[in-house]
């Protein structure tokens, strides 16, 4: 897939995408030493793998055993010690990261330094970084008011291309909602190939039918939840007259009393409750961060583990 960067003015980043932040991500995950990882006879196994062949990367050398390939006989070790050693290469699986992005309406919200969607896209592009440097292909399929799809591509031109795609993505507006369990069945004949998802929601679109669609994921590939999420949704906010606005409406909530305030609280963050919930019920690995929270580590935490 070919995709042109946005021509519309860069984002604010706060109530807008802003494709330069995204792109200069790329430098916290330059300070990040991605693991190596161990692949497994499952699609779900990463992209290194332990057993020695003909390989590009050069992992150790032994002393030579019966049998070993002459052709890969070290020859300066072998001087050194007098005894022949021979090379051993690790082989190489291409990894591919799938980003699972929600774009519904729930996500343009947000009290404390950025929207929801900002802090998704801030995320998924560490995500993209991060994948780039450990040699994955990333592509990524936006679910919600934006329904697109970004095919994997590698290295720093993959990474590049998703920075992209996500600024294009947040300017589209309006759309009809798609819960998380269409979004999945949508993503499952794209994940032939993938080793890795990451699904990046604040959750409010977690339906009933989605703990299915999570299991069906599962054995086919590693799967993480990133559940984004306001502080208003995660805490009580601190007693007072608190205004809203939406859809060009704007009033005032009257959150003085202690219940009232929890009430709300728990009424606002349904979503992201669920969704954690859910990813914690069938072991997923999951964090959770706000709007205003540095997304670096938590992302590296979930794609880093093995």
């Amino acid at each position: 897939m070919s995709l042109a960067l946005p021509t519309r003015p860069d984002g604010d980043g706060r109530v807008r995408v802003s494709l330069a932040e995204l792109l200069a991500l790329r430098g916290r995950i330059a300070r990040v030493r991605p693991p190596r990882q161990d692949s497994r006879a499952a699609p779900a196994g990463p992209q290194a793998s332990r057993l020695y062949g003909r390989g590009m990367d050069y992992a150790e050398s032994r002393v030579y055993q019966p049998g070993d390939d002459v052709r890969r006989l070290d020859w300066r070790l072998t001087a050194r010690s007098g005894e022949l050693h021979t090379k051993l290469f690790q082989e190489e699986r291409e990894g591919r990261l799938l980003i699972l992005l929600d774009t519904n309406a729930s996500m343009r919200f947000g009290t404390r330094a950025r929207f929801k969607s900002v802090q998704a896209a801030r995320a998924a592009a560490l995500a993209g970084w991060y994948a780039a440097r450990a040699g994955e292909r990333v592509g990524a399929l936006a679910f919600g008011a934006s329904r697109h799809l970004l095919r994997p591509r590698g290295g720093v031109h993959g990474a590049t291309a998703l920075c992209g795609a996500l600024a294009h993505w947040d300017a589209a507006v309006g759309g009809e909602e798609e819960s998380l369990s269409d979004a999945l069945a949508r993503a499952g004949r794209l994940l032939h190939g993938a080793s890795r998802v990451l699904l990046v929601s604040d959750g409010v679109s977690c339906d009933a039918s989605a703990r299915a669609r999570l299991r069906d994921v599962m054995p086919r590939a590693s799967l993480a939840v990133l559940v984004v999420a306001d502080a208003l949704e995660l805490a009580p906010p601190p007693p007072g007259r608190y205004p809203l606005e939406h859809a060009g409406q704007r009033r005032e909530v009257d959150l003085h009393g202690a219940r009232r305030r929890a009430e709300f609280q728990q009424a606002l963050g349904a979503g992201p409750a669920r969704l954690s919930g859910l990813a914690q019920a069938l072991g997923l690995r999951w964090r959770e961060i706000d709007t205003s929270a540095d997304p670096t580590d938590p992302v590296v935490q979930l794609l880093g583990a093995r």
